[in-house]
């Protein structure tokens, strides 16, 4: 049995001094029951804790280690960038070879560096509305798109997994401003935007849903929103924070082949650092001052270290395309349907959702394909296998509706260990008579 007492203790201190002990909510494990495990080091797809524990990991820092913890190219490049400085506040020449390796794999005419998902979001509302000279926005349901005022409606991520998918102190002015429609409901959509007429600046969406777990677009979902937002002269824009060079080197874009007009984008474009940019056409993003009328800024924007980082990750993506992305498909694909065997031989109803290297394992009876029926998951029983996974070995993420992250540095062998260790999580359930088997 893995022991934390270092972990209990750092939490302990931790909750005099920060709201909850941790920094980002999901983190306490309060959905879990359980404390968090303070992690100390990092490789590959491993994680140690402060108590020496060691963890296969299918968190990965929540997305952006893609190609595993501590790559040597990236932390090399890391090293060398920091010793001529940390920031500067002034240009630097790591931004430009950035932005230059963004456009020309994703397609998008000009981008701007920013710190996080929530930062790029919240610039590319603001541009879309300075764009339209319109006020609404369409958002979905489940879909979480960083803590800013107006994405707090119905949001999914932490703010899901505790039970208040909405915030205290969102103003109720910003908060009407936000229409929320049924994730895969082309129709519902559809029926926004003509009791909208003429008011809405653009619709938010993740082109995979992987804040609500894992739901992927149903065929022809997103092209339809394309021509919806046409039709209606709103700006459509792809959160791609998660999915951003994860599902093909392209992004969503160009593994959906649908074009948005704004997209932003972080984690994986940071390796680890924290980062975030959005990007659109030319046209609009010279909207953005010191070109246009449209006001952003940020302290630490492109800075040296964090550009570096990420430049070296992308670096490798782009040149190793042929092999790293069918690789990642390969193992995820291993992973999904090991899993789905666990699941029937133990006799409980688990459906397992996978897009490329993005997997989620549903404690449900029926496929999980929109934002009730993953609200209609048996949340105890992860609880339960949650619990057994981390005591045999493996990290997940600490809620039933987050995505599990694939990384290259996962082998064949990792996977089967993780499939046994659910295998034994899950007759254990079911022996138990706490499961959810019929």
């Amino acid at each position: 049995m893995n022991v934390h007492n270092q972990s209990h203790k750092l939490f302990s201190r931790a909750r005099e001094l920060v709201p909850g002990g941790v920094n980002s909510p999901v983190r306490a494990f309060g959905s879990v029951g359980l404390e968090p495990l303070f992690i100390e080091r990092a490789g590959g797809s491993v994680v140690w804790d402060a108590d020496g524990g060691e963890y296969i990991d299918y968190v990965g820092s929540w997305g952006p280690m893609i190609l595993g913890h501590a790559h040597p190219d990236v932390l090399e490049a890391v090293a060398k960038t920091a010793r001529d400085g940390l920031s500067f506040g002034a240009p630097c020449r790591q931004e430009v070879e950035l932005a230059e390796l963004i456009t020309r794999m994703t397609g998008v005419e000009m981008v701007r560096m920013v710190n996080s998902g929530t930062e790029a979001v919240m610039s590319a509302l603001r541009l879309a509305r300075g764009a339209t000279g319109r006020d609404k926005i369409i958002k979905f349901e489940g879909c979480y798109h960083g803590h800013s005022d107006s994405m707090l409606v119905k949001a999914g991520s932490g703010a899901l997994t505790g039970g208040t998918p909405s915030s205290a102190g969102v103003p109720a002015g910003i908060a009407a401003d936000t229409l929320t429609a049924r994730f895969n409901d082309f129709s519902d959509v559809e029926r926004i935007f003509l009791a909208n007429p003429g008011t809405v600046a653009a619709l938010i969406v993740e082109p995979v849903a992987a804040n609500m777990g894992v739901i992927a677009p149903a065929d022809g979902f997103l092209s339809g929103l394309r021509h919806l937002c046409d039709r209606h002269g709103a700006l459509l824009i792809f959160d791609e924070v998660i999915t951003g060079f994860r599902l093909s080197p392209g992004g969503a874009q160009a593994h959906f082949g649908v074009r948005a007009d704004l997209v932003t984008y972080g984690k994986i474009i940071g390796g680890g650092l924290p980062v975030g940019a959005y990007g659109g056409s030319r046209v609009l993003m010279e909207l953005v001052a010191p070109c246009g009328p449209v006001y952003q800024a940020g302290t630490l924007s492109g800075n040296p270290v964090a550009m570096a980082a990420g430049l070296a990750q992308l670096k490798l993506l782009d040149r190793n395309r042929a092999a790293i992305y069918p690789q990642l498909a390969a193992i995820a694909d291993r992973l999904a349907w090991g899993l789905r065997a666990a699941a029937r031989e133990a006799g409980i109803p688990v459906h397992v959702n996978r897009v490329e290297s993005l997997c989620c394992a549903y404690f449900s009876k029926v496929p999980v394909l929109s934002y009730t029926d993953a609200m209609g998951c048996d949340t105890s029983a992860f609880t339960r296998f949650f619990a057994g996974m981390l005591e045999r070995g493996v990290y997940l993420a600490p809620s039933q509706f987050e995505a599990m992250f694939l990384c290259t540095a996962h082998t064949p062998e990792q996977i089967d260990t993780t499939v046994q260790a659910a295998r034994e999580t899950l007759y254990s359930i079911e022996t138990s008579g706490k499961g959810t088997a019929p």
